[in-house]
């Protein structure tokens, strides 16, 4: 994805990208509402997770966008339910590092197969990796996956408004050669998996809290390399990704401390995970380090909401994560190679 300024990302907006950010923040705003209604923001994360369905099918058809939603939605709801599972169980920090490796893998066979954009296993991953770190006893294992479940059908439903566009045509070079493309969707499957294996391993050898924002900043580079393509250019693409995730966090790392360290209460906390998604599915496609001021408040908010930690442990702690995880992704990327030497068509990367 070519890096582009905000004023250029801004001026290339249309009504349909707006429409579509618009319903995404919408699929949130409904059961966020009602969770803070009944007293309960510290639920939101389930309903942040469903209604990340909602990003799929930006510049799709109508009805292909409700089958990619769904297939999305189900993606989603199996990172949950198991994220559920591991808390429900206290699972051990290396049984989580083991279960998240293991799903990323099947998740980006599945996400490839499906022909999702955003492409990657990346969401399923961290709604996996955040839900098993929420501690268990906070909501009944079925209210959680019942919640996530109820958000991502009323993403679906709100998918079906406004206007339906026809992808653009992809571009690039011609794909893998004749029997050469399971090859390497399932080699950079298996990119995913020790990506995030490496970046557990060693969240867990340095002792960190949580290897979960590890793990998930390892599978932001590889979002930007084709399953077909072998190191040039995608290195080059990880590469500019990964400094988009670094910067992107760094700066969403300080809007996350002008939420947390002033101590507001969870009702208002809860009200910023709602708002701050509507920026980032804004700038999702334009600029991802943008993207990123805005998603990472959102993600760290929530997760405090959930499993409360001292702020400041928190946003150093994250730095130190995404690091770890940046480099373990382009690790994966450098040294796992794939069979094939032509590069893939192009399509959207961002995860």
């Amino acid at each position: 994805m070519p890096v582009a300024t905000s004023a250029a990302a801004a001026r290339s907006f249309d009504g349909g990208e707006w429409w579509h950010a618009g319903r995404v923040a919408a699929g949130l705003l409904i059961p966020g509402l009602a969770l803070l209604a009944a007293g309960r923001p510290d639920l939101i994360i389930f309903a942040a997770f469903g209604s990340f369905a909602g990003m799929y099918g930006r510049a799709e058809s109508r009805a292909l966008r409700l089958r990619h939603q769904l297939q999305a939605g189900a993606v989603l709801l199996s990172g949950v339910s198991l994220g559920v599972l591991l808390s429900a169980c206290h699972a051990p920090p290396w049984l989580l590092v083991v279960a998240e490796a293991a799903f990323s893998f099947g998740c980006a066979l599945v996400t490839n197969r499906l022909d999702l954009s955003p492409r990657g296993p990346f969401f399923g991953i961290f709604a996996l990796g955040a839900i098993a770190l929420v501690p268990a006893g906070r909501v009944e294992p079925w209210a959680g996956i019942a919640l996530c479940a109820g958000t991502i059908a009323g993403c679906v439903l709100i998918g079906l408004t406004g206007p339906g566009r026809r992808a653009a045509p992809a571009t690039g070079t011609p794909p893998c050669a004749p029997g050469c493309g399971a090859a390497c969707a399932v080699v950079h499957a298996g990119r995913y998996a020790v990506a995030i294996a490496a970046a557990g391993a060693a969240g867990l050898l340095l002792g960190m809290d949580h290897a979960n924002w590890a793990m998930a900043s390892a599978a932001v580079p590889l979002a930007a390399a084709d399953p077909r393509s072998r190191l040039h250019p995608g290195l080059r693409r990880v590469l500019d990704r990964s400094a988009h995730r670094v910067l992107g966090t760094l700066a969403g790392l300080v809007v996350t401390a002008l939420l947390l360290l002033p101590g507001f209460g969870a009702a208002p906390l809860a009200l910023a995970v709602i708002l701050l998604l509507f920026p980032t599915e804004l700038f999702m496609s334009r600029h991802y380090g943008i993207a990123l001021g805005f998603f990472t408040p959102l993600i760290l908010v929530m997760t405090e909401l959930a499993a409360p930690a001292a702020p400041v442990t928190l946003l150093t702690a994250r730095v130190a994560d995404t690091l770890v995880g940046v480099a373990a992704g382009i690790g994966a990327a450098v040294l796992v190679r794939a069979p094939c030497r032509t590069a893939g068509l192009t399509r959207s990367a961002r995860p």
